[in-house]
């Protein structure tokens, strides 16, 4: 996958490491030379060299028994992949609020639950990294999507603050912004549409490089982020998003 090696002798924690994002990171960082970690709610596909913790991000004690278990396995913990989240669609009026509570429950709550209980052995590597995955949903308006892109505003703050908290204990905190992404979930939600080939066109459309941004894309920018090569960049979001946040561009022909 890689010839490059800077994550060796490091210990990694990936959430919603099993698939999709979190697989294709855990993946990269073991690829380039770090022992790693994955916490899912169904581990049944991780195989070596990754290790599997089965953890409800929602659940506290599950949180910090999957993470306690991994730090010890691990020896240790250099860098946290905050990559747990679900999706949510519709208007503020939309969903009730018992979907609120748990769209925000994993996607906002459950980072503070993994982080807070990773805390003490991030401290304890002195050259520590977090990568939270977030969205382009938190930095540009979709339609269709108020929920969701409250929770990923929220991660997007959340790391912010987590950068300047705990710059001083040597932990970096960044966060990843993806456009629409290829994986599980995004196919899922095409199965569901009522015409999927268009759809996807649209979904395709919207990105200035006319395709939806792959799983490795992706990891690939964590793996920047979390990289001690990296070790001057914190508080920061690196967009994804085959240049949907950033560029304007006239319609083909004019």
């Amino acid at each position: 996958m890689t010839d490059l090696a800077d994550f060796t002798g490091l210990k990694a924690l990936v959430t919603g490491g099993a698939s999709g994002l979190g697989r294709a990171t855990a993946d990269l960082l073991a690829a380039r030379g770090a022992e790693v970690a994955v916490l899912d709610l169904d581990v049944s596909t991780v195989e070596k060299p990754l290790r599997g913790y089965t953890a409800d991000v929602t659940d506290d004690a599950t949180v910090r028994t999957a993470v306690a278990a991994a730090v010890a396995d691990l020896g240790g913990l250099d860098v946290l992949v905050n990559n747990a989240g679900i999706g949510a669609q519709g208007t503020v009026a939309d969903n009730d609020d018992a979907e609120w509570h748990r769209v925000l429950d994993v996607n906002v709550v459950g980072m503070v639950r993994v982080a807070r209980a990773a805390l003490p052995a991030l401290r304890e590597s002195g050259r520590a990294a977090i990568v939270n995955t977030c969205s382009i949903a938190a930095t540009a308006g979709l339609p269709q999507r108020a929920l969701y892109s409250a929770s990923k505003g929220a991660v997007y703050s959340l790391t912010l603050a987590m950068a300047a908290d705990h710059i001083r204990e040597g932990i970096r905190v960044n966060c990843v912004n993806p456009g629409t992404a290829d994986t599980p979930w995004v196919g899922r939600l095409l199965d569901r549409a009522d015409d999927p080939a268009a759809e996807r066109a649209a979904l395709e459309a919207r990105q200035p490089t006319g395709r939806l941004v792959s799983a490795d894309e992706v990891a690939g920018a964590v793996a920047y982020l979390a990289s001690p090569l990296s070790g001057a960049t914190t508080g920061t979001a690196l967009a994804v998003d085959g240049g949907m946040q950033g560029l304007r561009l006239r319609p083909e022909g004019q």
